[in-house]
């Protein structure tokens, strides 16, 4: 039985050493950096795009313009 338990410890404490090693690795910083790249690019697009859209007053893009009408189009026509 002294066996049985000192397994089921020494199985425990590796868990924990596995789970505190794990917490202090700081190897998935870059996943947060590059969401927020991302994140940024997309929010520059779309002011670039709003820009271009109230220069000139007009459609920038008439085949997306064209697309996202048929999509919301429910009538079918």
């Amino acid at each position: 039985m002294k066996k049985f338990f000192n397994g089921v410890k020494s199985r425990c404490q590796r868990a924990a050493i596995a789970v505190k090693s794990t917490i202090a690795c700081k190897k998935a910083e870059g996943y947060v950096d590059s969401g927020v790249k991302i994140l940024i690019a997309v929010v520059i697009g779309a002011l670039l795009l709003a820009g271009l859209y109230a220069l000139f007053n007009s459609t920038i893009m008439p085949t997306v313009t064209t697309k996202i009408t048929g999509l919301f189009n429910y009538a079918g026509k």
